[in-house]
């Protein structure tokens, strides 16, 4: 297939201070041109699109681009797990219901008190 032309619509610009395959962009070879496109594959021509540079060089400068990336999202997802631990969280603590054994050994103890209480004393 050759190219139609489609492909001038989605000619991405080159961006400042990061490399192309970095900041998303895809090339195709057919096209000769740098595309801004989610699909694997040319809207223009049909062939898949190149998502990583051939040059060693540059392999390895995205690797270490993307590594960079992932240190930094871990750390500011660690420093968001430390804030969240840090604001103090006011608990309510549920009261217990009493239980049947609880309420009869009370009430047992009570008729105990008045029998003792009750009870005349022999002088």
């Amino acid at each position: 297939m050759t190219c139609k032309g489609i492909c001038t619509r989605y000619k991405a610009q080159k961006p400042v201070g990061t490399g192309r395959y970095a900041s998303g962009q895809k090339r195709c070879q057919i096209c000769e041109i740098f595309i801004k496109w989610e699909g694997l594959w040319c809207p223009c021509c049909g062939y898949r699109l190149r998502t990583k540079p051939r040059n060693l060089k540059y392999k390895a400068k995205l690797r270490a681009r993307v590594e960079a990336d992932q240190l930094e999202a871990v750390a500011v997802k660690a420093a968001e797990v430390e804030e969240i631990e840090l604001e103090p969280i006011a608990v309510k603590t549920p009261k217990r219901a009493k239980t049947a054994k609880a309420k009869t050994t009370k009430a047992k103890t009570v008729k105990a008190a008045k029998k003792v209480a009750v009870t005349p004393v022999a002088i």
